[in-house]
């Protein structure tokens, strides 16, 4: 019997001819398998339109996130937390939700199941930590509870699924508070207080935890104490209740600096130290668990002259590009390209187009980057090229009472 297995490179004048010359036992079989053949094609050209389809909507509907934004309360007129429905293709934004008579939420930080915002609450001795319940598709908060600091100033938050982990950067100290099952703060489980100082007598005359954060594998965090020009490392043990930090080790950095921020690449490798008195940027390479300075540079320009406050610092998903920014005089934001040895150079130093450039964030297509000017109370909108990583101003911003505190999440 005459056999035909595919008809994928005839032509319909070809299956003619073929169905002509043939058996007359084997036509049947010819417009059988062409009909079967016909049937499959359009059935697939059907479910390609339909998967191409689901792509746009998926597409368009990824165009839009919500824009997390905390605030300082006492400087202007504040309601806390605002929550942002921001457009990444288009630039629009438009105000979706706030916080009402939230004091000072000046960090901030979200659950990994994206349905609770934590903050600290800067004031003093009577500094607390909040748990809100978050619902991303409104926009809306609504607080579920608030612990004391167990110390003043609180200035940085990071989470897990099991703890909330806060810098209190007056108080010296680092609190632990564990998760009850709706995402609300247990009482702190374990409260470390920190001792020290430096040369600044202005700045440095005890312990200030600026920042506390996690190793990329989570084994380690790391905290920054701008006061005694410290770095602490701790074991982490998510379940290890008044143990959950253990001292491992303790990294001295330049005197006088005030170590404030530090970032990973995402490979995992290098870590990068932001100072904050001296503008200093210190790189280490991050192998078997020990830091080793590798390269120390700065973000403040050669021909600058006047006080610097370097603030803020971040990586491009793909680790070619670093961002920092720098307050003062200077209120800056610099580039930097990323090389394979971990070093870095600057390509990059512009204008924030305000003051106090405390906090920024790149976007979720890196195709632009906020920056939140506290002290002209403005998110300014950079443009970011991916090859160059070098940024221009798009003209938008965003107004807003003293930002100090961006983030994403999905709707």
């Amino acid at each position: 019997m005459f056999e035909l297995h595919s008809f994928e490179s005839l032509s319909k004048i070809q299956i003619f001819i073929l169905n002509r010359t043939a058996k007359a036992s084997d036509k049947f079989h010819i417009k059988f398998k062409y009909s079967t053949f016909v049937t499959t094609k359009l059935q697939s050209m059907k479910i390609a339109k339909l998967l191409l389809l689901l792509v746009c909507i998926n597409v368009n509907a990824q165009d839009n996130y919500n824009l997390v934004i905390g605030t300082y309360t006492n400087t202007c007129e504040s309601k806390g937390i605002y929550v942002y429905d921001f457009n990444v293709s288009t630039l629009d934004f438009k105000q979706k939700s706030s916080t009402d008579g939230v004091i000072n939420p000046s960090y901030l930080a979200v659950a990994p199941t994206n349905n609770v915002i934590y903050s600290v609450n800067e004031n003093g001795a009577k500094s607390n930590v909040s748990a809100f319940k978050y619902a991303p598709e409104t926009g809306k908060m609504s607080l579920l509870n608030k612990k004391d600091s167990e110390g003043e100033d609180p200035c940085y938050i990071i989470n897990d699924d099991k703890n909330v982990i806060v810098a209190n950067y007056s108080g010296g100290s680092i609190a632990v508070f564990g998760k009850k099952h709706d995402g609300s703060l247990t009482d702190a489980k374990q409260v470390i207080k920190l001792t020290g100082s430096s040369v600044n007598k202005d700045r440095q005359g005890s312990a200030h935890i600026h920042m506390v954060y996690f190793s990329p594998d989570k084994k380690y965090v790391f905290a920054t104490d701008l006061g005694s020009d410290k770095i602490y490392m701790y074991s982490y043990n998510a379940n290890g209740d008044d143990n959950t930090l253990t001292l491992k080790e303790t990294i001295n950095v330049k005197t006088g600096s005030g170590p404030r921020h530090l970032a990973f690449n995402p490979n995992g490798i290098f870590m990068y130290l932001l100072n904050e008195l001296d503008g200093s940027l210190v790189v280490y390479s991050y192998i078997n668990d020990k830091l080793v300075v590798i390269q120390e540079t700065t973000v403040v320009a050669k021909d600058f002259e006047g006080a610097t406050s370097a603030a803020d610092i971040h990586f491009t998903a793909d680790g070619r590009y670093m961002y920092a920014t720098d307050r003062g005089d200077a209120n800056t934001i610099t580039a930097f390209k990323v090389h394979s040895n971990g070093k870095i150079n600057m390509v990059q130093s512009i204008s924030t187009q305000g003051c106090g450039p405390r906090n920024f964030v790149i976007d979720p297509t890196e195709n632009y980057i906020l920056v939140a000017n506290q002290e002209t109370n403005n998110i300014v909108i950079f443009k970011r090229d991916r090859l160059s990583g070098m940024l221009t101003d798009t003209g938008k911003k965003i107004e807003l009472c003293a930002p100090v505190c961006l983030l994403f999440t999905s709707k």
